[in-house]
């Protein structure tokens, strides 16, 4: 299995607009932090994508995506969904199936609602196929769980894709994993987490709390993802380092993720 970052910034994206702030005019490209996405490649040839935010056409090119066998969501919220309409390419010859809880499908149908009605021909759309799901879902030789977990007081999906003995677990927008998902979680190869900045934030983990569930799932690598504009690329990897070094911990790599980074779990 081969995931790949198509984005690790919060809704805002990096740079923010307006902003001078000495990450949004840095040059290092590791600090160009479009809206959260993870693209996953199964060794069958697989491929789908959780979340496809505002940039998901650039992030798409970028990634050489020329066809998609779903798509997972987390939730709704517009840095998620909003770029779903650039499927459009994608599900020309088959519908595109599209995952999530009761909520985040029924808010997909009002906000793209020309979708599912009659429209004038010509322009297109896309073809999509929403379903709640609450069970795994599988693809070729991935399978997909959905992992319950709270943002503010919304209740979204985190997701743990399965290959084989390999495991990688997505959760972004997270401010608490309750009791029952823990073991929803296990213990991934990989787990990629919402860190937002240093401070605490009433609707996501900061940096300390993302590090310590990452430590508590037991997984081998973790990665902050969904990464304000506050530090850059390398500050946040020094605060990973310095996290470790003061907790003694050995067994587990913490690192921020950037766009285009591809790992093989």
């Amino acid at each position: 299995m081969k995931l790949r970052i198509l984005g690790s910034g919060t809704s805002d994206g990096i740079p923010v607009l307006g902003c001078g702030c000495p990450v949004c005019r840095s040059a290092d490209r590791r600090d160009r932090r479009l809206r959260s996405s993870l693209l996953v490649r199964g060794a069958g040839g697989e491929q789908a994508v959780i979340d496809t935010g505002p940039e998901f056409r650039i992030q798409a090119l970028r990634a050489g995506i020329g066809r998609l066998d779903a798509v997972f969501l987390t939730h709704s919220h517009a840095d998620h969904i909003h770029g779903m309409d650039d499927v459009r390419p994608l599900s020309r010859e088959n519908p595109l199936p599209v995952y999530g809880n009761r909520e985040t499908i029924e808010e997909l149908k009002e906000r793209f609602s020309y979708v599912f009605r009659e429209t004038q021909r010509g322009g297109g759309k896309p073809r999509l196929l929403p379903a709640v799901v609450s069970a795994p879902v599988v693809i070729g030789g991935l399978r997909f769980s959905p992992i319950p977990v709270i943002h503010g007081a919304l209740s979204i999906l985190g997701w743990r894709v399965d290959e084989g003995p390999a495991a990688a677990v997505y959760l972004t927008d997270t401010s608490e994993i309750p009791g029952p998902s823990w073991p929803l979680i296990g213990a991934p190869g990989v787990i990629i987490i919402g860190g937002l900045r240093m401070r605490p934030h009433p609707t996501h983990f900061n940096f300390e709390q993302a590090l310590d569930a990452a430590v508590k799932t037991g997984a081998r690598r973790g990665l902050l993802t969904h990464i304000c504009h506050d530090y850059s690329h390398r500050a946040i990897k020094a605060y990973c380092r310095n996290y470790r070094k003061g907790r003694g911990i050995g067994n587990i790599s913490l690192q921020p993720a950037y766009d285009g980074l591809e790992l093989r779990v």
